[in-house]
């Protein structure tokens, strides 16, 4: 993950490039705020999606997404239209990550709402506000004829996706949170769920607790991936592979490398060689 933040365009396109060319990373992901939430607060921040879809098209391997979309910035509509023109243009590489959206913390991503004249809605109405996007966006992607939708937050007459996107049935949603109403919501979405963070005791009660909301309404909890976000010190790749151990060794399959900027040279190789063979071969050197 390279965070658009504090960061010129060239130097993430470098890193998405040679990350395309290492087969051992799957994934590559952005984030989705419109100021930087760390460093200079008056620093460049890229729109997530316009620049996903400009890596897209200068990517041919890598599976891609933002971890995760803020709901909050953009009707689901909209959303789903510009989520099939990225699937498109990558010829069915997107994984769709979305969430509730910033919460008052950290105080910089609050600022982002008044800063571009966005409403920021309490979590109640924000989490079921998510709700209701996942199932628009999933019926404009795969429904064949217009609809209406009439729910408390969206309401869409004659709502049609076209052109559909190149995965069928959809894009893989990825549902980003660690609270219990977020977990309500993947639970009846998601196809693989985000955690930010590496607080392993924290991440395995989450789970359990999505495993419990699944029970609830007769989904196999099996059926959603387990992701986790971990950040990486490029001082400390020891601390980076005992994280990466314990997530995975607490069923967190998918696992999110954040790279902090300035990228060194030859960052992804850097991250497979220190990072990602010695935990796939746990009796390598550790170095």
């Amino acid at each position: 993950m390279t965070a658009p933040m504090n960061v010129g365009y060239d130097a993430i396109l470098r890193v998405w490039q040679e990350a395309d060319t290492v087969p051992e990373i799957e994934h590559a992901w952005l984030f989705d705020h419109l100021m930087p939430i760390g460093g200079d607060p008056d620093g460049p921040a890229f729109e997530g999606w316009t620049l996903l879809s400009a890596l897209a098209a200068q990517t041919r391997r890598l599976r891609l997404g933002l971890l995760v979309t803020s709901n909050r910035f953009r009707p689901p509509a909209v959303l789903a239209k510009i989520a099939t023109t990225v699937d498109v243009v990558s010829a069915g590489r997107l994984d769709f990550g979305i969430g509730v959206g910033s919460r008052p913390h950290p105080p910089a991503a609050r600022r982002e709402y008044p800063a571009h004249g966005l409403p920021f809605q309490d979590t109640a109405d924000a989490v079921e506000s998510l709700a209701e996007a996942c199932t628009v966006i999933r019926r404009l992607w795969t429904e064949p004829a217009p609809f209406d939708f009439e729910g408390r937050h969206v309401r869409l007459t004659g709502a049609f996706g076209n052109p559909k996107p190149v995965q069928r049935p959809h894009p893989p949603l990825l549902i980003g949170g660690r609270a219990a109403a977020t977990l309500r919501v993947a639970a009846e979405h998601a196809d693989l769920w985000n955690i930010p963070g590496g607080d392993i005791e924290d991440a395995v009660a989450r789970s359990a607790l999505l495993d419990r909301y699944c029970a609830r309404i007769g989904r196999d909890p099996a059926s959603i991936v387990r992701s986790m976000h971990l950040g990486v010190s490029y001082e400390d790749p020891a601390g980076a592979r005992a994280a990466i151990a314990a997530a995975t060794a607490a069923g967190f399959t998918h696992v999110v490398l954040g790279l902090p900027a300035p990228y060194p040279r030859g960052v992804a190789r850097w991250v497979t060689d220190e990072l990602i063979r010695p935990s796939q071969d746990p009796g390598a050197p550790t170095g």
